[in-house]
């Protein structure tokens, strides 16, 4: 029998090893993995690179895993805002380093991967230092700079509700970045507010299929 509840959010974080590249869902802290992320810290990875949308909001969540030093390298598209203080003391001390990616370009490198695409052509960052080195084409008239898919060993999410399929349906904004992050990582932990029985879920409604999860975790 399909089982992917897990017994504690500690067993489904432990097989998580250093050096490990590690998608983290949310937009700010709208469909942040929270609790997750408080169970990475206590596990002790370290030598993480991370990929975020941006680089942590004050103390908590990701920022709390950066402050824990636990970060080599974080992908994102918005490091600075008025509260990522975090970030802008490791960066500025060489402690941390930083692929700045735009944002369209960071969910639809992450949706290739999830895809099985080698690789995609963008438009976005054409001319720009971005762009320096990259492969460029011209394609009906326009301009476009080549960019590979960002995969990742685990992706953290967060979703509404599951079952034990792993089966997912997402809140308003919550869902963002969490779909595509659950196919291009190889292993996926869903942090939900409930686990419903299997049938529960209107197929209809369904967004994130269980082929994509590895790992529910009932947080309430």
């Amino acid at each position: 029998m399909i089982n992917k509840i897990s017994p504690s959010i500690h067993a489904a974080i432990e097989k998580i090893f250093d050096g490990a590249t590690v998608m983290i869902g949310g937009f700010g802290t709208a469909g942040q993995p929270a609790e997750l992320i408080d169970a990475l810290i206590e596990h002790g990875a370290t030598d993480l690179t991370i990929i975020n949308n941006n680089a942590g909001n004050g103390d908590i969540g990701l920022a709390a895993l950066l402050k824990a030093k636990r970060v080599k390298k974080i992908i994102c598209s918005f490091p600075r805002q008025s509260d990522s203080y975090i970030f802008d003391a490791l960066y500025r001390a060489g402690e941390i380093e930083l692929e700045l990616v735009p944002q369209g370009n960071l969910a639809a490198r992450i949706q290739a991967a999830g895809s099985g695409f080698g690789a995609i052509f963008t438009p976005t960052g054409y001319g720009t230092e971005l762009a320096k080195g990259k492969e460029t084409r011209e394609i009906n008239g326009k301009h476009y700079v080549l960019e590979y898919p960002i995969t990742a060993d685990f992706a953290l999410i967060k979703a509404h509700k599951g079952d034990r399929y792993g089966n997912l349906i997402y809140r308003k904004t919550a869902r963002n970045f969490g779909p595509i992050m659950a196919a291009a990582a190889t292993y996926t932990i869903a942090q939900v507010n409930e686990v419903v029985e299997v049938g529960a879920l209107d197929p209809e409604c369904i967004v994130t299929p269980g082929i994509f999860v590895t790992d529910v975790v009932e947080i309430q």
